[in-house]
């Protein structure tokens, strides 16, 4: 059933939406825990530490495990406005359906393009930190590497193969992907911690030489590692209870992974003391960290799980990316071939096809041009945050005008609405001011031009959109 033009029409007072019957998707078939593998496979927490804690290291110092600290509060924030609208509402669309069923159709398409570039980024920016580690393991085992294509096409078409097929196969390995991978790196920090004692790094918890202009982009740079976190809101459809499940995987993903981050923030900067090189230089910093800890078989296995982790990665954001596409069609934003399922796996075949080809195009291009596998990493990265806190953003903007359509008010929602808005707002300053060197500077502009076709389209399909919205 079609929802009609207000926040009324799309919410019962029993504040449960009227969900599409249309979608095709195999309902209730996945369990709290592999729903939660969703999120934590987007967020790919096991690859923060090899990839994303050195980054930060490099602009904030001592101070990194402060600035993911910051970063879990902004997520946290971002956690609550999107659990008390998954609590209302369950469809594929995820944040664009929150957006679109309560605000005007032009925001609602705004969240949709900024949703799908952020899924589609952040698995292209993962599948290229995947062709670093399969180069740093082939050239450990066989001294040899294979050509850029076949490394981002197995990542890549192999992840879209398996999101094709069968959902509930996608997160049963991507929940096992994940522990295993975090597992051992926790070994190795938990060994680490024992090696230096019961004593606290001063250096770090008075965050000595960290400057205040340094902290901005070190909080955007960290959100990266969080990102996705919010994914599982893809699977409304295919969640069992997932207006009960959902709400409670985004905060439970958002609690978790800080805690994580901050402690392998923490311990790798605490490890790197004494070290000749330092952690932003590190070419696998677990690796030496394992060393240091004395059980270096497990840098190697680290290094296996961070290859095996970002491939779950490409594979939750291709599943994600595939559903947001299929409730974009069903709202007429795009063709109605991505609104269609296959009839046996129950999953939107089309949407897998382009996510996976768009993202083997764009990686396979940068590796053409000789990017590193780590320079897309950072990249495409960099790009899909701008959509995350776009779409995190709308969803607070949202939430007060949902409740206020239920006679829901409360000042808490609007209080916390109002202050994930400005530290979005915030991030998104922080992200391009002080102005960035190389070619992080083309990065706004990059977003801004993709922003803009999407919403050429939006213009150009006004009228199908208007006649869905209000059938």
């Amino acid at each position: 059933m079609a929802k009609t033009g207000t926040a009324a029409d799309v919410y019962h007072a029993d504040g449960v939406n009227r969900i599409d019957k249309g979608y095709g998707l195999h309902k209730g078939v996945l369990s709290p825990l592999e729903t939660l593998a969703q999120s934590v496979s987007a967020m790919a927490p096991s690859t923060s530490p090899s990839l994303t804690i050195p980054l930060v290291f490099a602009l904030a110092g001592n101070g990194t495990w402060f600035v993911y600290l910051l970063a879990t509060v902004a997520m946290l924030l971002v956690g609550f406005c999107v659990s008390r609208f998954a609590r209302l509402s369950s469809s594929p669309g995820s944040l664009y359906a929150y957006t679109a069923d309560t605000l005007s159709p032009s925001l609602g398409a705004v969240a949709a393009w900024a949703l799908l570039i952020a899924y589609v980024a952040t698995g292209a920016s993962v599948a290229g930190g995947a062709l670093y580690y399969g180069n740093l393991l082939m050239t450990q085992f066989f001294s040899s590497v294979p050509p850029a294509f076949v490394t981002l096409a197995f990542v890549c078409l192999g992840t879209g193969a398996i999101a094709y097929r069968d959902v509930k196969l996608s997160a049963e390995m991507m929940l096992w992907i994940e522990v295993i991978s975090v597992s051992l790196i926790a070994i190795v920090l938990i060994l680490l911690l024992s090696h230096y004692g019961v004593r606290f790094d001063l250096d770090q918890l008075r965050l000595k030489g960290v400057t205040i202009s340094s902290l901005g982009p070190a909080v955007v740079l960290a959100i990266f590692s969080f990102v996705g976190f919010e994914s599982a809101t893809t699977l409304g459809e295919e969640a069992r209870d997932p207006l009960k499940t959902i709400p409670r995987v985004v905060i439970q993903c958002a609690i978790l992974a800080g805690i994580f981050l901050i402690l392998c923030s923490y311990s790798e900067v605490l490890g790197f003391h004494g070290e000749t090189g330092k952690l932003s230089d590190s070419a696998s910093p677990l690796h030496v960290l394992a060393r240091k800890a004395g059980v270096s078989p497990l840098g190697t296995a680290i290094d296996i799980g961070a290859f095996v982790s970002m491939f779950a990665c490409v594979l939750a954001c291709t599943t994600a990316a595939s559903r947001v596409l299929l409730r974009m069609s069903h709202s007429g934003l795009i063709p109605d071939i991505f609104g269609r399922t296959h009839k046996k796996f129950g999953t939107p075949g089309a949407g897998v096809v382009l996510t996976s080809i768009v993202m083997l195009a764009v990686t396979l291009g940068l590796a053409l041009r000789g990017v590193a596998g780590t320079d897309m990493y950072g990249w495409l990265g960099s790009i899909s945050v701008f959509g995350f806190l776009t779409a995190y953003a709308l969803v607070a903007v949202a939430l007060p005008f949902a409740h206020k359509a239920l006679g829901q008010h409360s000042h808490l929602v609007v209080i916390v609405s109002w202050i994930t808005i400005l530290v979005m707002i915030g991030a998104g300053v922080g992200s391009v001011y002080p102005v960035p060197d190389g070619a992080a500077v083309w990065f706004p502009y990059v977003y801004l031009g993709y922003m803009a076709l999407g919403m050429t389209l939006f213009v150009v399909r006004r009228k199908t959109i208007h006649d869905r919205h209000s059938a």
